[in-house]
């Protein structure tokens, strides 16, 4: 009986390498992000080895992405941060959503939620794993892209915009 359950086991493992989810790479980067954001090499490094993988159009998949249902785990992963920000498509964003995520950046890497903690474990992509010097640098040119926003745009293009017959202080986020 335990025999049956085991072949019947590896048998739907190696079915299952063969249902695989589609793969986020598009080899490009984010240039629209770049051209507008003045981002430092440093920052740039931290992003692109901390962030990107989750938040862009272009993963850099580890070996073990290959196996299933290991793939099928990190591709959530990866539509789940995409959803929330993704660098690659940043720009084509309201203005007033790119200064709310680069808010949201600042909360994130000072609670130290990104990167998510699954993503650094068991030494799994170390060099993605920030010091709290990176955290500050993060921060810092989160905050220094919010100034550049405030002194280049209108301030009613930085809010949210209110809904009909909503008085300023009803919204809540």
């Amino acid at each position: 009986m335990v025999k049956r359950i085991l072949i019947g086991l590896g048998i739907v493992i190696i079915i299952i390498q063969f249902i695989r989810p589609e793969k986020n790479v598009s080899n490009e980067v984010p240039q629209d992000f770049y051209a507008m954001y003045q981002v430092p090499a440093e920052v740039s490094n931290l992003l692109q080895v901390s962030c990107f993988d989750c938040h862009s159009n272009n993963t850099d998949y580890p070996w073990y992405a290959s196996v299933e249902p290991v793939g099928w785990w990190l591709n959530g992963h990866i539509k789940d941060g995409k959803k929330e920000l993704n660098f690659s498509e940043f720009t084509n964003l309201p203005l007033f959503v790119q200064n709310h995520k680069l808010n949201e950046i600042i909360e994130n890497v000072e609670k130290k939620e990104m990167p998510i903690r699954s993503y650094t474990m068991l030494g799994l992509h170390s060099g993605a794993k920030l010091s709290d010097e990176q955290r500050t640098l993060i921060m810092d040119w989160a905050h220094a892209q919010m100034d550049y926003l405030k002194e280049t745009y209108p301030a009613d293009s930085l809010a949210f915009p209110r809904r009909r017959g909503e008085q300023p202080a009803e919204r809540s986020r």
